[in-house]
């Protein structure tokens, strides 16, 4: 038996100099057991605990959005055992994380494509978002089967109006790790004014002091939407 949601006050502020909204683009995984002599689907197990690290490390530190990308529609061209691994993870980590989800206050949603997806993972992600559906701490979302040019077209041809509120909340932070320095097809309307972050430590090595680092970086920033620097005025006797 999962033990009950938390009853604290939903967030609807996040602490300062925390962004409201992180992206992850969760790359380098075969890259980290292939260095090892290990074959890929190692780094994607190894891959799955640091998940669980960030998630719990941004419900700490008061972050209201975490998106995590999983698997893109261009991952389809990856050999098949390799997806199909993926998938099988994919699913038994959803289920194996559902009672600390729930138990947590963290709600969870998957965005992409479902209709290419086995049962076995569509099942497990319907349960998983019907479960924590009341979470209010942290709001997870994985992309799967994902592709944004894709959502985009959608939210214009399927009645939504092409705003940022017809997809999902502006990204404040865009970490990737893994070295790679492009956005991949990731949220892209929702990253118009997204800080970027690019990290060259593979996911499975991502540490909390790591995401403590550009969190800590993030604050410095100025944010300024197209505007000016702020100025203080200064008179003189």
């Amino acid at each position: 038996m999962s033990a009950p949601p938390r009853t604290t006050p939903p967030r609807t502020t996040v602490p300062p100099g925390v962004p409201g909204h992180v992206a992850i683009i969760m790359d380098g995984n075969g890259r980290w057991a292939t260095r090892r002599g290990h074959p890929r689907w190692m780094g994607h197990v190894r891959g799955a605990h640091t998940v669980r690290e960030v998630v719990a490390h941004c419900a700490r530190l008061g972050v209201r959005d975490l998106t995590l990308y999983a698997f893109s529609s261009d991952n389809w061209k990856r050999p098949r055992e390799e997806v199909g691994f993926l998938f099988d993870l994919f699913a038994s980590h959803i289920e194996r994380q559902l009672a600390s989800l729930v138990a947590n206050g963290i709600r969870f949603t998957v965005i992409g494509r479902r209709d290419r997806l086995p049962p076995t993972l569509v099942d497990a992600i319907a349960m998983a978002e019907a479960r924590t559906a009341a979470g209010t701490q942290l709001h997870v979302r994985v992309a799967i089967d994902y592709s944004s040019r894709a959502a985009i077209a959608r939210a214009f041809t399927e009645g939504g109006d092409g705003t940022e509120t017809a997809l999902l909340p502006a990204v404040d932070l865009l970490v990737r790790t893994g070295g790679e320095r492009r956005l991949s097809d990731f949220l892209l309307w929702e990253c118009a004014y997204a800080e970027l972050a690019f990290l060259d430590v593979h996911f499975p090595d991502l540490a909390t002091t790591d995401l403590d680092g550009v969190f800590s970086d993030f604050a410095r920033r100025e944010r300024r939407y197209g505007g000016v620097p702020a100025v203080t005025e200064t008179t003189s006797a």
